[in-house]
């Protein structure tokens, strides 16, 4: 079995070509003996996963919202999805908006009044709308050390403050707001403030407290 997936890796090495280290997927959650990849890890087109017998890992694909259970084998991460030999896989197409997943830096770099209003309407002056979460809770992709601020555009709602100290961040990088036992109004817009950044976003109407698969509710300020 080893020899096995050895020649496929062998064979995945030999078919892709390097590739730019644009993240594609975020793990989500691993299981078992998995080298080399750990829960919140980042992976880009032309990784190789290999997992050992009994492990598994999940993947949420941050361009095509596909989620996936991956099951033993040999995994080549793609652009939006992954190609699996040796092992099972379980995809499921999940609420993300790609838009949410990744902060711009034309957005980075207005004003807040500006972003809002920018994000407010399309080139024409057409209302637009505005990149959505699909959970409650989002999970905010920030630096460790700075303040993160949250503030009701479209309502009165008390402004959130959260200083992102070491001890309350994943893997020194990730804020969680379910884990914090926080939350937003479905179907509210909101302003998040980092610093110089600002990003406007929305939570989606029919969002709840349910738990909400990742790549539904990243918000990536950093």
């Amino acid at each position: 079995m080893r020899s096995l997936i050895g020649a496929v890796v062998g064979a995945f090495c030999f078919a892709v070509p390097a590739l730019a280290e644009t993240p594609a997927a975020i793990v989500e959650e691993v299981q078992g003996k998995v080298d080399g990849i750990a829960f919140m890890d980042y992976v880009a087109p032309g990784k190789i996963i290999k997992l050992g017998p009994k492990a598994s890992i999940t993947l949420s694909y941050l361009k095509s919202c596909q989620r996936e259970i991956i099951s033993e084998g040999v995994v080549l991460v793609g652009a939006e999805q992954s190609t699996v030999q040796l092992g099972e896989v379980k995809r499921e197409k999940v609420p993300c908006d790609t838009n949410a997943a990744k902060l711009s830096e034309r957005e980075a770099n207005q004003s807040a009044a500006t972003t809002f209003r920018t994000m407010r309407s399309d080139a024409k002056g057409a209302p637009a709308k505005l990149p959505t979460l699909y959970g409650i809770a989002p999970l905010v992709q920030a630096k460790s050390g700075s303040t993160l601020v949250i503030e009701r555009t479209d309502g009165k709602e008390p402004t959130i403050s959260i200083p992102l100290r070491n001890d309350v961040m994943i893997g020194g990088k990730f804020y969680d707001f379910a884990k914090a036992g926080k939350s937003l109004t479905p179907g509210g817009s909101y302003l998040a403030i980092l610093g110089a950044k600002r990003y406007a976003f929305q939570v989606d109407a029919s969002a709840t407290s349910s738990p909400t698969p990742i790549v539904g509710r990243l918000l990536r300020l950093e």
